[in-house]
């Protein structure tokens, strides 16, 4: 114990607003009982990057008493929070009030059933739900022996036959630009190491970030320690078949 400067919070003027939560690059502190809360104090530099977020003033920094703050504490803390939010992700589909393309569903027998659709109508060849990269289970049954086809989100936008593309494949679909590549990484590699995948096939964009996804599959391929062939085909912005 030292005395040092440190976080304090009156929970009598703290409505539970939780902006000082992402202000504090320690993970310091967190809603507990819709009251914010200094996990530890070891977790807590004393700077006071969380102060001017409270809109209340409930948060000060005094000098009393406290553990010395721990650098590899909140490096531990924070590889902590980053799982249990890759995690609450990763398990969404469980979740009975989320959105209904998160539950997990398999059109096994789709190809047999009779074709209600109007004349001249496409009809989906997809056969599963979810398909975001974050939300599909791991073990669903739809990787088992399948191709993957993993695609950027704007693919099926930009290219017509998309639908002939994702025929008889188990669909990932996402972002390298705006979602978070590293959990990628590690779901992709989750999903190769647990199912026995004939092949991958990556649908890209043309466009420079668009090549974070063949990037996502290289590492993720080196974390799972399998060797699954990989299939490359690049759409124009134009909505055209360049690499086939």
């Amino acid at each position: 114990m030292m005395k040092r400067r440190i976080v304090s919070i009156d929970e009598t003027k703290c409505n539970g607003c939780g902006l000082c939560i992402p202000a504090c690059h320690e993970g310091a502190i967190q809603l507990i009982d819709g009251k914010a809360r200094l996990l530890e104090d070891k977790l807590c530099d004393g700077i006071g990057d969380c102060l001017g977020e409270c809109p209340l003033g409930a948060i000060k920094i005094i000098e009393r008493e406290a553990d010395a703050f721990d650098e590899e504490a909140v490096a531990a803390h924070l590889q902590e929070l980053s799982r249990k939010k890759e995690m609450e992700i990763v398990n969404k589909h469980n979740i009975p009030c989320g959105c209904p393309g998160a539950l997990m569903k398999h059109f096994a027998d789709m190809d047999d059933e009779v074709d209600n659709h109007e004349q001249g109508e496409i009809k989906s060849t997809l056969k599963q739900w979810p398909v975001q990269l974050s939300l599909v289970p791991v073990k669903a049954p739809y990787f088992e022996n399948a191709e993957l086809l993993l695609s950027a989100d704007c693919v099926a936008f930009a290219y017509g036959n998309y639908q002939q593309l994702q025929k008889g494949r188990a669909v990932a679909v996402g972002c390298p630009k705006l979602d978070n590549g590293n959990m990628y990484v590690k779901k992709l590699a989750e999903i190769i190491k647990e199912n026995d995948l004939k092949k991958i096939v990556i649908a890209r964009m043309e466009v420079p970030c668009c090549g974070g996804l063949q990037s996502i599959v290289k590492e993720a391929l080196n974390l799972s320690g399998k060797n699954v062939p990989v299939e490359t085909k690049i759409i124009s912005i134009q909505g055209k078949m360049l690499q086939n």
